[in-house]
């Protein structure tokens, strides 16, 4: 009987092994960062509903370190120092209680006054003082009728006997001609909606309590006319914002009726810039998030154009008169929410972003010029900067590239060298945050009204808030400023 041998390839089912085992380690790395996408959107989510939005850091110091029961020792010998000391009486002397400071109100305020007098006959007593307490105290706003009265006067005509003419006084200019609101309506409309949050309907509302009857298109009309009327100063402060050379730039969405959505609003944007060296700040709307408007905005623009990463914005990196500067809060930002993914390489890149901004900070607390900054930076910053890069691209090959962790490290190796570029001069800053302040009225607002009526309406919107916020950042009252 014969024996049948079976040839069993082994070098083919070694290399099938090894293909099969190369293709789950590929699977194997998709799922780890599936798993480390979903614990992002996790921690994510569970900060927005614990309402919890800061991004505060606070780096871990030598004391932080000392563990308690180091801190119980030192405690507990100090202690028994004090019980063998030789007893002796101590006197407190109880401190003074401080007198209470006196109320100092604006002098401006009305005064109402009240006065009390004892329920008793004083008639036969003589007074010898008096006890004053003041309030704050409010009422609701008070509409009234703005009342022009005009005299007639017939007057003889000179050298005509019996003929008399009219005379009267001409009609005194008014914003909107032949309407109901006066100016300081309309100044109130405009700062209720675009400085307070507050809605038309809520303002009608508020009307409604007073006795006073305004429909919501009525409230509408007034708020369009008055914007058409500041369309010239809105000019006059683009105008006055391109004589400087150096723009922050950030886009925030806005939702907008469309007649050809009849199901949905549209989703626009307010396109902020805002000058770097001047209170001055721009919201130009746009239908779109593409490259059309800011091409428009930024074509005769010369200078520094800082920006958040948006890739909208390297075309701009291309013209000779402009240079892209990143936002370092950005960056920040992206190492802050891989705390949860890899606290160590976070906390280590945190902590160097801290000390650029103590940087900075130490910069603004003594008022150094723009030549005392720059040296600065370059003495303390720019060396930060180098090392921290190197260490970002020693770093990213040792950890999975769709974590949270290895997305912050490519967020900021890919724009190092313009994250960087601050330093190079002495008047640009470290980030982005003086536009984004200004974004956040946006923000609010569109939670209160939450859309405009139409593109046209938008770009209204976009008008206001750009004389209204500019208010804000000379410390203009914007009431009396309409």
């Amino acid at each position: 009987m014969s024996a049948v041998v079976e040839h069993i390839d082994y070098k083919a089912l070694y290399e099938a092994a090894l293909q099969t085992n190369q293709q789950l380690l590929q699977r194997n790395q998709e799922l780890q960062g599936q798993l480390y996408q979903l614990q992002a959107q996790l921690h994510q989510l569970t900060k927005l509903l614990g309402g919890y939005k800061s991004e505060r850091f606070i780096a871990p110091s030598l004391s932080d370190q000392q563990t308690s029961l180091d801190l119980l020792f030192e405690q507990t010998a100090e202690a028994t120092r004090l019980v063998d000391v030789q007893k002796k009486t101590v006197y407190v002397t109880k401190k003074p209680e401080e007198k209470r400071s006196v109320r100092v109100f604006p002098a401006h305020l009305r005064v109402d006054e009240t006065v009390i007098e004892p329920t008793e006959d004083v008639s036969h007593c003589k007074k010898i003082g008096e006890e004053v307490s003041d309030r704050l105290d409010w009422q609701p706003g008070e509409l009234f009728i703005n009342r022009t009265i005009r005299y007639k006067y017939a007057c003889p005509v000179a050298g005509k006997a019996g003929e008399v003419r009219i005379v009267i006084a001409d009609k005194p200019v008014h914003a909107i001609e032949k309407s109901i609101a006066a100016e300081g309506l309309l100044a109130q409309l405009i700062i209720d909606k675009y400085v307070d949050h507050a809605p038309l309907n809520r303002q009608r509302e508020r009307f409604k309590r007073l006795g006073v009857a305004l429909s919501d298109s009525t409230l509408a009309d007034l708020v369009r006319q008055s914007a058409e009327l500041m369309k010239p100063l809105g000019e006059a402060l683009l105008k006055e914002m391109r004589q400087y050379g150096y723009w922050h730039g950030d886009e925030t969405g806005i939702k907008v009726l469309d007649r050809k959505k009849k199901k949905d609003t549209h989703n626009g944007f307010f396109w902020v810039y805002q000058a770097g060296n001047a209170p001055l700040v721009y919201y130009d709307y746009q239908p779109g998030r593409g490259r059309e408007g800011p091409t428009n905005m930024l074509a005769d623009f010369r200078g520094f154009l800082q920006v958040d990463g948006y890739g909208v914005y390297d075309q701009f990196d291309k013209r000779e008169h402009i240079t892209i500067l990143y936002c370092m809060a950005h960056a920040r930002r992206k190492f802050f929410e891989s705390l949860a993914n890899d606290e160590g390489r976070a906390q280590y890149a945190l902590i160097a972003i801290k000390k650029l901004y103590d940087i900075e900070a130490y910069c603004r607390e003594h008022q150094l010029s723009v030549d005392q900054i720059k040296e600065k930076r370059q003495a303390e910053a720019v060396p930060i900067l180098i090392e921290l890069g190197d260490w970002m691209k020693e770093q990213y090959p040792q950890v999975a590239p769709k974590s949270d962790i290895g997305t912050a490290l490519a967020y900021s190796i890919k724009r190092w060298e313009k994250l960087s570029l601050y330093t190079s001069h002495g008047h640009l800053q470290i980030d982005n945050n003086g536009v984004e302040r200004s974004v956040r009225p946006v923000a609010i607002g569109r939670r209160n009204y939450l859309f405009c009526g139409s593109h046209e309406a938008a770009k209204r919107t976009g008008l206001l808030y750009s004389l209204l916020v500019t208010c804000k950042l000379n410390e203009v009252n914007p009431y009396n400023w309409l």
